[in-house]
């Protein structure tokens, strides 16, 4: 079980870095390798009031292969990329909920942390002559599955969270300070929505009915992302705002409240990289 909590610390730093950093057209490494932490506070699961803090290791390492990708977004295997369309393959992750510390859940069973993996279509509507800034339409659908000890890969249904995402290179002047600006939708699958808002009539009780969550709209959410690399290190933070207002799920008994915010932040030292360069356009 130790073994499973450190897979899932490390899983969940690098699906924060993928919220924290942006990365431009520039003459980079072919690969680097460096180690960094991150701290976040983040809502039990979305529509809980109940929060909590983390602090999670970034095992940090870029390779920017012509087919293969792994850096601060993700892995990523490209299966189709032109200069404005790109099929990759991109993740997501959510949080295990210990129900003896979260009041909404008492008396139910924990929910393990989950990771998503599924393909993500790429479509760039804008961008600038110098590159610096880009305009893309970004549409993944990913499978859900869980990461706990005792039903890993358990399949927990779809997630699909189309958005746009503007990306600016140094804003405002500020050298090597970079911006990302995400907004957009999210929808689910009702298995997806009922591991987290559905409630078995044995779990039920006056204050807390049973309820059976739909598949559809789930909410919309805006994440502002700023970043910088300093030489051998590189810093960023993200804050997001999320909105369950809508929601197919928003009368489940377990939403406590339909707006909140989040945030992290993180930092990586770049120790070794590659003699070869390659240059890079996301």
């Amino acid at each position: 079980m130790g073994l499973m909590r450190s897979f899932y610390k490390i899983f969940l730093g690098l699906m924060l870095a993928t919220q924290l950093s942006l990365i431009h057209a520039q003459d980079v490494p072919k690969w680097e390798a460096g180690i960094g932490m991150s701290t976040l506070h983040l809502p039990d699961y979305r529509g809980s009031n109940e929060t909590h803090s983390y602090v999670l290791p970034i095992p940090y390492f870029v390779y920017r292969g012509d087919k293969i990708k792994v850096d601060r977004q993700g892995i990523r295997g490209e299966l189709f990329n032109t200069d404005f369309i790109q099929l990759d393959i991109s993740a997501g992750a959510s949080v295990p909920v210990n129900s003896d510390k979260n009041l909404a859940r008492a008396g139910m069973p924990n929910l393990d942390g989950t990771a998503e993996l599924g393909p993500s279509l790429e479509i760039t509507l804008a961008r600038s002559r110098d590159r610096r800034t880009k305009l893309d339409l970004r549409i993944p659908v990913r499978m859900a599955f869980t990461l706990g000890p005792e039903k890993f890969g358990q399949n927990i249904g779809l997630v699909a969270t189309p958005h746009l995402n503007l990306d600016v290179k140094d804003i405002a002047g500020m050298s090597g300070w970079n911006l990302g600006v995400l907004g957009g939708l999210s929808y689910g699958s009702a298995r997806n929505h009922g591991y987290f808002y559905n409630i078995a009539r044995e779990y039920a009780s006056a204050s807390r009915p049973a309820y059976t969550a739909r598949g559809g709209y789930g909410g919309n959410q805006l994440i502002l992302a700023l970043s910088k690399r300093f030489n051998q290190y590189w810093l960023g933070a993200f804050l997001r705002a999320d909105s369950l207002k809508g929601a197919v799920f928003e009368n489940s008994p377990l939403i406590k409240t339909k707006k909140y915010v989040t945030a992290g932040i993180g930092f990586s030292w770049i120790f070794k990289q590659s003699e070869q360069s390659v240059q890079i356009d996301d």
